[in-house]
């Protein structure tokens, strides 16, 4: 991962090193071989494209695991192959019954959903190979060595891809992800310092610069935790092992976010200071805070080192300290206070660690309803049972999203093949090949990844054609020009221009001139297969646009009221119960913030997808507005998690007080409802909102049902329209001095007993950050409010944006 542009073009050249060294390995094969070895991969230019495929930023493990899906998919494509030769028979092939075949066999292929995108990809492109071969060649390609020959291309290809990756030195996922670690640990150590100092700076400006400066950091956090992500699997290859010993393997993506949560709750807590220097801060608690700093600074030393990352021993220190609590002489005397208190609420998780969830006898995997809902309404272990077994065998069966997959490529390759078998024979692999490797199991901006390939096509073959003029003498020489050519490409892979599909498209678009022989004039095959490729190209979009109709921008608002949706459940199931089935509630939260982590995920996608969508004819995409809610719904979903953490702690240690705790819990219930109430209200008057497709299209439905009054002016059918959605700033102080209240009161009724001390005070803290969570998450509610009747003006320009007359209407439809 790189942090500077130093570190970024030495990265970016070590990749660009393997990638040469791969092809350099397959070009000297069949270029300069021994004439045996040359004939056996008789498709050189697939033996290039498996090596693209399988090396480009890879590791040793990496390329290890791409070698195995090359493997797989050659035995599925020679199976599939012979069978077909051998029932159609070699001569008997014409442009449409390949054409067929192909659609047919990509099906079988692309169905799976336990098969990998990379083993799906080189069998698409070994599938178009055989039939178009077999077109051109006729009867001579036997049914039996047609397949073989791609079979050992793309052997060919895969078994460079792993000598790339151990010569000069092996190129180890282990120590990507170890060094990974390393530097996420040194950014969080950072952010710890800056923050701290933020906390103690003494006026405003001091402290928002510092948190300026931690912005920076964050953006190169999500980066860091995808790439040990990306390099757990190629890890994994390197030591097998690791999968036989899972119970003692501990997820390094998992622990470095169990340290995420913390530090995203104290940029929360910072942000929501209204005034630097916090107010009660005085001597002992700045001693405090740097022993809570010093403690923290060494846990995230041991996440430095890889190795004794799974390490449960923390580092010795002075128990009297450790143990002595923060809160015991301290009351909050006024609402600006509270976010200091979240923020040493967050300092003591980091320290501490994570709560972890209540454990359910019974799950149950994804559905319509969750682990809970579903556990409430199964009456014993064998209905439970009953459903994990059906629940099983529906996994069995392909998902909607694969069938539509399977579907979308199958009729691309198929229509393709044909298309550029009757455009130009001898040339007809192109059309297909060129989409082969462009297929994605998610949903992708098409136009974009269309436009990318077809220009990183033309800049290759133009490339290409250059170098054979300049080494028109020296032929066996000018497979060097490839060099410099894919250290560019290796760059343009990262650009936001062309991206790995544009960069990809233009590497191989050189490699198949410079580094074949044998394939005619070079400018002829490079403007035939520009011309295939644009068939194929065009049979990918068209075909694409048919199975997903709706614009990215349609898309992502759709996604936006799922994700507003699933916001309103996980609140909604928010509530506190000092019984057994506090557990069950709790975990139920957990769940379904999960879920709404998913959602602001896919949103994040759609969003990239419609920025990148041209426009048309239509009303340019919104990203700003949409970026900002995508803001909010984030902190609302990282806030969320506190809350499961405070309401679980509470529910677990309520009992154990002299206080009254039952009067305390009906107090906070009642808060907790009164918060719901307006929170809820507020979500689902937006999602209303949201589903209107055009404001003038709802006003003429209310004319044609006599609703008198119009939209325009500002006035409800309904009378008892409100004039905010949200919570206002009076409505979310009174909550918040209703918890203040609450926690100043368990703090007065504390004893001088030891261990009652500690828990009351912790007690304490997590009231103080429970108020902080719940007026944030109402803050956030106004921000989205505001959000969205921006975007309803930009979608309605010439309507009167004011959000509770537009979420009315709809009702009014209905009830008149």
């Amino acid at each position: 991962m790189a942090t500077t542009p130093a570190e970024l073009w030495r990265v970016r050249l070590g990749s660009a090193s393997r990638t040469a060294l791969a092809c350099s390995i397959v070009g000297c094969t069949t270029l300069y071989g021994p004439e045996p070895l040359r004939r056996i991969p008789e498709f050189t230019a697939f033996s290039y494209v498996t090596t693209i495929l399988i090396v480009s930023d890879a590791t040793l493990g990496d390329a290890m695991r791409g070698c195995w899906q090359a493997l797989y998919a050659t035995a599925l494509v020679v199976i599939l192959s012979i069978l077909c030769l051998w029932s159609i028979g070699p001569g008997r092939f014409t442009s449409v019954l390949a054409a067929a075949v192909v659609a047919v066999t990509s099906f079988v292929v692309a169905l799976p959903e336990s098969t990998d995108l990379l083993a799906k990809r080189i069998a698409f492109g070994q599938i178009v190979i055989v039939c178009v071969g077999t077109v051109i060649h006729g009867a001579e390609t036997g049914v039996v060595m047609l397949p073989i020959h791609v079979a050992s291309s793309t052997a060919l290809g895969a078994l460079a891809s792993v000598l790339a990756m151990l010569l000069p030195f092996p190129c180890l996922s282990y120590y990507e992800v170890k060094k990974t670690c390393r530097l996420y640990a040194e950014n969080a150590s950072q952010r710890l310092n800056l923050f701290v100092k933020a906390f103690c700076a003494q006026n405003n400006t001091a402290a928002q610069d510092l948190i300026s400066e931690s912005k920076s950091l964050f953006k190169a956090v999500a980066k860091l935790l995808v790439n040990i992500k990306n390099k757990q699997e190629g890890m994994l290859w390197e030591r097998p092992q690791i999968r036989f010993l899972k119970h003692n393997y501990i997820d390094p993506t998992e622990k470095l976010q169990e340290l995420e949560i913390p530090i995203k709750g104290m940029e929360l807590a910072l942000t929501s200071c209204p005034s630097f220097p916090v107010g009660f801060i005085d001597q002992e608690l700045r001693d405090v805070l740097q022993f809570l700093k010093e403690q923290v600074s060494l846990k995230l030393e041991q996440a430095k080192c890889y190795a004794s990352f799974d390490a449960t021993t923390v580092p010795e220190t002075k128990k009297e300290c450790i143990d002595k609590p923060l809160w015991t002489f301290k009351t909050i005397s006024s609402t600006e206070d509270v976010p200091a208190f979240f923020f040493f609420y967050c300092l003591e998780l980091l320290r501490n660690g994570l709560p972890i969830a209540p454990n359910i006898a019974c799950s149950i995997p994804d559905g319509s309803k969750t682990i809970i809902e579903e556990l409430s309404d199964s009456k014993n272990e064998g209905e439970c049972m009953l459903k994990r077994i059906w629940s099983s065998v529906l996994m069995l069966l392909p998902s909607s999203e694969s069938l539509v997959f399977a579907l979308k490529c199958s009729i691309s390759l198929g229509f393709a093949v044909l298309f550029g078998l009757i455009y130009n024979r001898e040339n007809g692999y192109w059309s297909g090949l060129t989409i082969a490797i462009s297929f994605a199991n998610k949903r992708q901006a098409t136009f974009t990844v269309a436009n990318a390939r077809a220009q990183g096509t033309a800049m290759g073959s133009v490339y290409g054609i250059l170098c054979c003029f300049m080494f028109q003498k020296v032929v066996n020489f000018r497979f060097l020009a490839l060099l410099p050519w894919i250290v560019f490409t290796s760059f343009l892979r990262h650009s936001r221009m062309y991206g790995e599909s544009g960069g990809i498209s233009a590497v191989i678009g050189a490699l198949l001139i410079l580094g074949r022989k044998n394939y005619g004039t070079p400018s002829e095959f490079a403007i035939a297969r520009i011309t295939e490729a644009t068939i194929g190209l065009i049979c990918f979009i068209i075909v694409d646009i048919i199975f997903h109709p709706a614009k990215a921008a349609t898309v992502a608002k759709t996604q936006l009221l799922g994700s507003l949706r699933a916001l309103r459940a996980s609140i909604e199931s928010i509530r506190l119960c000092a019984d057994q089935k506090s557990k069950l509630t709790s975990r139920a939260l957990r769940e379904k913030q999960q879920k709404l982590k998913s959602h602001i995920n896919k949103l994040q996608s759609f969003i990239g997808d419609a920025e990148l969508e041209p426009n048309f004819w239509f009303m340019p995409f919104h990203g700003t507005c949409y970026r900002k809610l995508l803001g909010s719904l984030s902190r609302m979903a990282d806030l969320l998690l506190f809350v499961a953490y405070k309401t679980e702690f509470l529910s677990e240690v309520s009992e154990r007080f002299g206080v009254d705790w039952k009067e305390i819990e009906e107090h906070i219930d009642d808060e907790l409802e009164l918060f719901k109430e307006k929170v809820g209200n507020s979500l689902k008057c937006l999602e209303e909102v949201i589903m209107i497709k055009s404001l003038e299209m709802l006003q003429q439905e209310l004319r044609e049902k006599n609703i008198s009054r119009d939209i325009e002016l500002g006035r409800s059918p309904s009378e008892d329209v409100p004039r905010s959605l949200g919570p206002d700033e009076e409505e979310t102080e009174e909550i918040l001095c209703s918890f203040l209240q609450l926690s100043n009161r368990i703090a007065n009724s504390i004893n001088s007993k030891d261990e009652e001390q500690k828990l009351k005070s912790q007690m304490v803290l997590c009231l103080n950050g429970l108020s902080f969570c719940i007026s944030s998450l109402m803050k956030e509610t106004t921000e989205i409010e505001k959000e969205v009747k921006e975007l309803v003006k930009w979608e309605n320009p010439t309507s009167n944006a004011n959000l509770s007359e537009i979420s009315s209407k709809p009702n009014a439809l209905y009830t008149k």
